[in-house]
């Protein structure tokens, strides 16, 4: 029988039945960048897209699938609108990554990572290294001390921060 190995969780996290993840990050990160095409217009942007119409062949989707995700990723503040003239053209824009979009990158090379190494039938199609030395780059969970750390060495903990933001709310409903 295999053991189970799973985050350790702290102080009233560790009953699991008696609280919800109402708030939970993931989620609202799911809900922002959860769909095919908005992960792969950030993949695009990763790899030097900027053009709307480079955004939608790239991807493989509608123009109206494109707009759709981009004004989402734009108002997110995931991705910028600047605007470009090509000589004798109107003026168009172009989508450029913010320091929010490109925050998200270890998360999306982490899904890279992960497909690499249990959905392709072989090497991967594409290797991550460090430009100047071409080292291989990879996604790992490590501690402010550099110490790489695994699922079951991982506490999760309520931080008193939050708890401190919410506390008022909740007093004001009563």
């Amino acid at each position: 029988m295999m053991s189970v190995m799973a985050a350790v969780m702290e102080g009233p996290l560790a009953d699991l039945s008696s609280w919800q993840p109402t708030e939970c990050s993931i989620a609202k990160a799911i809900e922002l960048v959860g769909t095919r095409s908005a992960i792969l217009i950030l993949r695009e942007a990763y790899y030097g897209t900027t053009r709307f119409d480079g955004f939608a062949q790239r991807v493989g989707i509608t123009d109206a699938a494109a707009a759709t995700q981009l004004r989402k990723l734009t108002e997110a503040g995931l991705l910028t609108k600047q605007p470009y003239q090509e000589e004798g053209k109107r003026t168009r824009h172009e989508y450029v990554l913010t320091p929010k979009g490109r925050d998200l990158l270890p998360a999306v090379l982490a899904l890279m990572q992960w497909g690499d190494t249990y959905l392709q039938p072989g090497p991967p199609p594409l290797l991550l290294v460090e430009e100047a030395t071409g080292t291989p780059v990879r996604v790992q969970v490590r501690s402010d001390t550099g110490r790489e750390i695994a699922l079951d060495e991982l506490a999760v903990r309520l931080n008193p921060d939050y708890l401190d933001t919410i506390r008022p709310r909740k007093r004001a409903k009563r």
